[in-house]
């Protein structure tokens, strides 16, 4: 089995030294020479966060359309639903779906009417043959954590799901496998409550991690995001002791593994297309903006929770572009990387990366009741893409109050505030009160700047041209 999860660049990353489809073909290649009973899982998100997919061509949103194509050029075999996956309006979702030629599979995801997804089976049941015609039925259940639930999904609790499906398959399978994408606890529960599973493998975290758990020491395996790493699992099941035998190595996906030339010829045609649309909008994907040498943070474990030094150098360029403001501030659901910038060259596509969606940064007068209400909220919203992300702003324990540049929040005064034009929409979770038509605010100007642009000048300023 080779497991890939949390791919949402079909290219290289890191300066072009790890990850890259085309270099996980090869290793895919390799494996079948060895065995043809290799198959290729991914556990989850893949669709979204991506910011290709944000490129638009012909009018539309590619929302995907090149990384289900990359994969159906890989050789990709069955997948499961990601939280992010779900990051896609309806018939965007349905479309990837209809365009895959491997298989979606899930167990607890239904449709609005709670029915399964068009063509995605609840689980997947299939035999592998070895040289003297023996045979071993494999069996795949799989469940994704409930945190993004659009109007058209409906979910089913994953820990019950999989008890009740494993409960059903064990009879029909030999082995059984678990696609999760649940948080890490979360898969700890699940091996520690279903141990008919012989094998739990995980996407999430974005970090490769190993664990036994449960009183059968179920393994569960997640791989590296973005396919800096894969995990290859070796199963060997004994027809006569009916025992399944499991040996994994984490394999680097690195400048050391040739990338195959068909998938890469996708991958270029395809990043050529996206590439074209953002010059369209004025921007050089490939040009080199500066060069860090530190690593930028914007996973959203750390963005939703608190401030990094990427979070710090977008607000910071907020105040560039609105001088006047006194503080600044956006919700970190903006931030749609959720993946480090490594140390090196950063270019203005890793720029889009950060901030596909754009938008404008805004100079507001704001009454100091608003304010405090405002930041009330945004901590509130710790966790979500609501949590806002601040310049200006701390919180005293001492006093139990905000400040503003040091001094005590003043709700009777106004305040100059930097903000992104997106928060006065008033669509973010919990602030709808935050919008053009509140008597405690007044657009003083609407755009002071674009979002991207900002951070592109306020990384040359932080590291240089």
């Amino acid at each position: 089995l080779l497991q890939i999860n949390d791919v949402y660049e079909i290219t290289a990353v890191g300066g072009g030294k790890e990850g890259g489809m085309a270099r996980v073909a090869t290793v895919r290649k390799q494996l079948l020479a060895q065995n043809p009973n290799t198959f290729t899982l991914l556990a989850g998100d893949l669709v979204s966060p991506s910011a290709l997919g944000t490129a638009k061509i012909d009018g539309e949103r590619l929302d995907g359309k090149q990384m289900i194509a990359v994969l159906n050029a890989l050789g990709l075999n069955y997948c499961t639903f990601g939280n992010h996956e779900f990051d896609l309006k309806e018939q965007p979702f349905l479309q990837r779906l209809s365009e895959s030629r491997f298989t979606w599979f899930s167990s607890n995801a239904f449709d609005r009417n709670k029915k399964s997804f068009p063509n995605v089976p609840e689980h997947v049941i299939f035999t592998v043959t070895n040289a003297s015609q023996q045979q071993a039925r494999i069996g795949l259940l799989a469940v994704t954590l409930t945190k993004n639930a659009p109007e058209y999904v409906k979910f089913a609790d994953p820990l019950e799901t999989a008890k009740a499906k494993a409960a059903a398959l064990r009879g029909q399978v030999d082995i059984l496998i678990a696609l999760t994408h649940l948080t890490l606890d979360e898969d700890i529960q699940l091996a520690q409550a279903v141990p008919e599973i012989d094998l739990i493998l995980g996407g999430h975290e974005h970090e490769n991690v190993q664990l036994w758990r449960g009183a059968d020491f179920t393994p569960i395996f997640k791989a590296d995001a973005n396919a800096r790493s894969v995990y290859i699992h070796d199963l060997s099941f004994d027809t006569e002791t009916r025992r399944v035998q499991i040996q994994t190595r984490l394999q680097p996906i690195n400048q050391t593994i040739p990338e195959d030339v068909e998938v890469n010829q996708v991958v270029q045609q395809w990043l050529e297309k996206g590439f074209g649309a953002f010059r369209q909008m004025g921007f050089d994907p490939a040009k080199v903006v500066t060069t860090s040498n530190v690593a930028l943070d914007g996973r959203e474990a750390s963005v939703r929770n608190r401030a990094t030094q990427l979070t710090n150098i977008i607000v910071a360029s907020f105040l560039v572009v609105a001088p006047k403001a006194e503080l600044a501030l956006f919700n970190a659901g903006s931030i749609r990387i959720d993946d480090e910038l490594p140390p090196g060259n950063i270019t203005e596509y890793d720029v889009i990366r950060v901030l596909p969606f754009g938008g404008a940064i805004a100079q507001v007068e704001m009454k100091g009741t608003l304010l405090r209400r405002v930041l009330e909220q945004g901590q509130a919203n710790k966790g979500s893409g609501g949590y806002l992300q601040t310049a200006n702003v701390s919180w005293s324990e001492a006093t139990n109050t905000w400040l503003i540049n040091g001094a005590t929040l003043d709700g009777r005064r106004n305040y100059q505030v930097a903000i992104s034009d997106f928060l006065l929409t008033g669509k973010e979770q919990g602030l709808d009160f935050l919008n053009r038509q509140n008597a405690e605010l007044r657009v003083v100007n609407d755009n002071a700047s674009e979002i991207r642009r900002a951070l592109i000048n306020q990384l040359q300023k932080t590291f240089g041209k």
